[in-house]
C-alpha cells in the first residue's frame, strides 16, 4: 500500500476511528485521530473526521480551524469552503460569511447550497436587489428549481414590485402543484391588484397544512367585500376555530366590522402561542422567518391600498358634495341678482 501512496497508518487510524464513532465512543476516536493529524499534519480524512465530531459537539470554531486545514490541503474542496461560511453564520458572523460565500460563487457559480445560503443571508439584511441577482444567477444553472422561484417572490414582494413577484410565485406553483405558501401569496396580490375572484381561487388552492386558517381568514374578507356575509361569517368562524389568535386581528380589521357581532367561535385569550424548529427546519429558519416577513408585507399593502381606495372614494364624494354646494349657491346668487335687476326696472 505504501508503495503505491497509501498511507497504511491514516487509513488503519481513521478506519478505528469511524468504528468508534459509530459506536458512540468519540471521545476515543478524538485521541486517535488528534494523534493521526499531529503525526500527519496533511492527513485529509483524518481532518475531515475531526471537524464533523467538533461540529456534532458544538465545537463551531474547532470545527472551522479543521475545515479551514481541508481547503488548505485541497483548494478545490468547494464543499469545505461552503462549510466554513455556513458555521460562521451559525456563530453569527454574517459579514463574515456573505464575503466567503461571494468569493465562493466567483468560483463556482454553479454551487447550489452557496446561492441558496447566501440569498437568504442578503435578505436577512434587507439587501434584496443583491439577493434577486445571485437567485437569478442560480437559475441559469437550476432553471425547473422550485426554491429558487420561490424566493424570487419573496425578494421582488420585499421589494415591491408585485408583477414580477406575480409571476416568480406562478412559476413556483407550476413546478410544484402541492406550493401552498405560493399560491397563499399569489391570492394577496390578486388582492391588492382588486381581483377577488382570482384571489379567491388561489386561497382555496392554499387551504392545507400550516396555512389553512389564514385562507380561511382571507376568504372572509373576500366574502365580505362580495357582499356574502354568511358566507364570510362562516369562514371568518372556521379562521378562528382553527387559530384562535385571529379573533384579536380580526377584531382590528375594518373590512370585519359588520360581521364581528356574528363571532360565535369560543376563544381563551390566554393561551401560550409556541414556536418551535425542529431539526428538519433548522436550516430553512431564515427563510421560514421572510416567508413570514413577505405575508405580513403583503398584508399591511393590501390594508393600505384598502384604506387608500376608501380615503380616495370618500374624497371624492365630499367633491362631489361640494360642487353641489357650490353650484346651489352660484344659482343663489344669480337668483338674487335677477330680482333685483327686476326691482331696479320696476322702480325706474
Amino acid at each position: 500500500m505504501e508503495l503505491k501512496g497509501v498511507n497504511f497508518s491514516e487509513v488503519v487510524s481513521s478506519m478505528v476511528a469511524q468504528i468508534l464513532i459509530v459506536f458512540g465512543n468519540t471521545k476515543a476516536a478524538k485521541t486517535r485521530l488528534i494523534k493521526l493529524v499531529t503525526k500527519y499534519p496533511e492527513s485529509y480524512i483524518g481532518h475531515k473526521l475531526l471537524a464533523k465530531i467538533y461540529e456534532k459537539e458544538g465545537g463551531m470554531r474547532k470545527a472551522i480551524d479543521e475545515y479551514v486545514k481541508l481547503v488548505d490541503i485541497k483548494r478545490n474542496d468547494y464543499k469545505s469552503y461552503f462549510k466554513i461560511a455556513d458555521l460562521l453564520n451559525d456563530l453569527g458572523q454574517k459579514n463574515e460569511a456573505i464575503q466567503m460565500l461571494e468569493n465562493l460563487m466567483k468560483t463556482k457559480p454553479d454551487l447550489y447550497e452557496c446561492s441558496i445560503l447566501l440569498g437568504e443571508l442578503l435578505c436577512e439584511q434587507a439587501r434584496f436587489k443583491e439577493a434577486e441577482r445571485v437567485y437569478q444567477e442560480a437559475l441559469k444553472y437550476r432553471p425547473t428549481d422550485f426554491n429558487l422561484y420561490y424566493n424570487l417572490g419573496i425578494v421582488y414582494t420585499m421589494l415591491s414590485d408585485f408583477q414580477m413577484a406575480k409571476e416568480m410565485y406562478e412559476k413556483a406553483a407550476d413546478i410544484n402543484h402541492r406550493a401552498y405558501g405560493a399560491n397563499y401569496s399569489l391570492g394577496q396580490i390578486a388582492l391588492i391588484q382588486g381581483d377577488l375572484e382570482v384571489a379567491e381561487k388561489y386561497f382555496k388552492h392554499s387551504l392545507y397544512g400550516d396555512l389553512e386558517a389564514k385562507a380561511y381568514f382571507q376568504l372572509a374578507k373576500i366574502y365580505v367585500l362580495k357582499g356574502e356575509k354568511d358566507i364570510a361569517i362562516n369562514f371568518l368562524n372556521k379562521a378562528i376555530e382553527l387559530e384562535p389568535e385571529l379573533l384579536s386581528i380580526a377584531n382590528q380589521e375594518k373590512v370585519f366590522a359588520g360581521i364581528k357581532e356574528h363571532i360565535t367561535v369560543s376563544v381563551k385569550m390566554d393561551h401560550e402561542i409556541l414556536e418551535e424548529v425542529g431539526e428538519e427546519g433548522k436550516e430553512n429558519k431564515y427563510l421560514l422567518a421572510l416567508e413570514t416577513k413577505a405575508r405580513e408585507y403583503l398584508e399591511s399593502t393590501n390594508s393600505l391600498v384598502r384604506d387608500m381606495n376608501e380615503k380616495y372614494v370618500k374624497q371624492k364624494v365630499e367633491k362631489t358634495v361640494d360642487k353641489i354646494f357650490e353650484h346651489q349657491k352660484q344659482e343663489k346668487e344669480q337668483d338674487k341678482g335677477k330680482e333685483e335687476n327686476q326691482k331696479e326696472l320696476g322702480s325706474n
